[in-house]
């Protein structure tokens, strides 16, 4: 698509350990248009962060990344060198992660690191960045900026930080901004500050933005399209109408069950979970991801229509749930995709 910032396809990491391989992230595609959000959810462990560390092409030095294509706004990337990477991160994509203290230098001043950014992308120095920096404060809400210029980031609260954080990454206009749970370290009432500055800011500048969570909740309030993410493979994705309407991958309901819904929780009654463990995916993954993980009792007591879906890759049990184009789900095995109660429609409908 014309308007698309990014596109990732088959996707995998690797990272080599003493018991065997860690298959964190298993060929898994996306994309991410101007000024549309997508929400990377799913449990702490199932590779969220580590497919945003691949993208930005920051992953461990032992981590083996494997893409069949990765472009930047229509650009290919995929074979950068690290000096290449180097002059488009914090430029034409940012990234803000979960704690703004581990990258932000405590020894300079946030004027420094400002006008560090400018210089080193943009070559704006002196007054004029200066002037920049000053005005992206202001928009993101810190008062009074000239002030605030001069400080270390001790001297700053949580959210003031993670404010300049976001004023650093929003300096030299990216294409597509990575946000890696930006508010789990805060407060309720400092996340939502935060949520409705990002989905303002993302307004102004018309920037692609991936939100990595794993609450729900969030999802719903700012997401345009969600990928829910399980044991490093992408189960499900679609819109976040579809995927809390009409949620298809036994994972997808499991977490969604987990949400407590004013007025349809009685007193008392406990709330819904995911039972087993997350697989390990050291070795052989060939086997079954989602066994033990089944909430037989809570399936069958679902009211939620029989959906339809039309197979898209047989090889790798990637289907489209019928009548929503774009919402798709995939299964590990046969065993799941049975036991997932589908109807599976024929290529003649």
């Amino acid at each position: 698509m014309s308007d698309c910032v990014l596109d990732v396809k088959n996707l995998s990491v690797k990272i080599p350990l003493a018991g065997g391989v860690l298959h964190a992230v298993d060929n898994i595609s996306l994309s991410v248009a101007k000024g549309e959000t997508l929400c990377i959810v799913g449990e702490s462990g199932c590779g969220k962060s580590l497919t945003s560390l691949a993208i930005m092409d920051l992953l461990p030095k032992k981590a083996i990344r494997k893409v069949g294509a990765l472009e930047l706004g229509g650009t290919s990337i995929a074979n950068f060198s690290e000096k290449d990477m180097s002059s488009i991160r914090g430029n034409k994509m940012g990234m803000i992660f979960q704690e703004p203290m581990t990258s932000l230098n405590p020894a300079f001043t946030v004027e420094n690191q400002m006008v560090e950014t400018l210089a080193r992308h943009q070559s704006i120095t002196g007054s004029e960045a200066r002037e920049l920096a000053i005005r992206m404060l202001e928009k993101v809400g810190i008062t009074p900026a000239e002030q605030r210029l001069k400080q270390y980031p001790h001297q700053l609260s949580g959210g003031l930080r993670q404010r300049v954080m976001i004023a650093m990454t929003l300096l030299c206009e990216p294409e597509l901004i990575i946000a890696d749970e930006p508010t789990t370290a805060l407060d309720v009432t400092i996340q939502a500050q935060i949520l409705n500055l990002l989905r303002q800011l993302q307004d102004d500048f018309d920037v692609g933005l991936i939100f990595i969570t794993h609450d729900l909740g969030v999802v719903a309030n700012i997401a345009d399209r969600v990928a829910v993410m399980y044991a490093g493979q992408i189960v499900e994705e679609g819109t976040v109408f579809e995927i809390f309407d009409k949620p298809t991958h036994p994972y997808t309901r499991g977490l969604l069950r987990c949400i407590p819904v004013p007025g349809k929780i009685k007193r008392g009654e406990p709330l819904g979970s995911i039972p087993g463990m997350v697989p390990s995916l050291i070795g052989n993954t060939d086997t079954c991801r989602f066994k033990g993980r089944w909430d037989t009792a809570s399936e069958s007591k679902s009211k939620q229509k029989k959906q339809k879906i039309r197979s898209l890759c047989v090889q790798d049990r990637i289907f489209e749930v019928e009548g929503d184009t774009g919402h798709i789900v995939r299964f590990c095995c046969d065993e799941c995709l049975k036991k997932s109660n589908l109807n599976i429609m024929t290529t003649n409908g």
